[in-house]
């Protein structure tokens, strides 16, 4: 017997309205320049495939993927600061690549900044490779940065 208490598994689910605040919350935190409510809640009601996970009610990441023509796009994914470092900012990213597999997608595409080294850790490890950039794609502190492409094949 271990005296050792584990935490539970994290729950996935898909995203509510009601758990705007929360990824509001950790969008904020994370980012100098954050997606808004309103574009939060276009991804949910267009019909993207809008995921959290979490533990005892706390959202702890989230991620937001589209799905169309065989391919995917990762759009947003991002873990509660506090979260990080655990492993579910990969967990995350698997069930999202498991939902684009369940939904016939041949390729996973996303865009990330290159000063954004542990994301592109994350990506490079989980099997994605740069397939080019986009030039000013991101706001800066002064002027744009370009955003790195990815993709993966399913």
């Amino acid at each position: 017997m271990s005296a050792i208490l584990k935490e539970p598994a994290l729950d996935f689910r898909p995203m509510r309205d009601d758990d705007l605040s929360q990824v509001l919350e950790i969008e904020r935190q994370s980012y100098p320049y954050p997606w808004t409510q309103l574009i939060f809640s276009d991804c949910l009601h267009a019909g993207y495939s809008c995921w959290v996970c979490g533990r005892y009610g706390v959202v702890e990441a989230y991620g937001i993927l589209s799905v169309a023509a065989g391919e995917s796009h990762l759009l947003n994914i991002c873990v509660r600061p506090e979260s990080r470092q655990h492993g579910t900012g990969r967990k995350m990213l698997r069930h999202l690549i498991s939902i684009a597999r369940r939904h016939e997608a041949e390729v996973v595409f996303l865009e990330v900044r290159p000063s954004n080294t542990s994301a592109r850790a994350l990506y490079e490890d989980e099997g994605f490779n740069e397939l080019g950039s986009r030039r000013d794609y991101y706001p800066a502190g002064k002027g744009r940065e370009d955003a790195l492409i990815l993709a993966r094949i399913l």
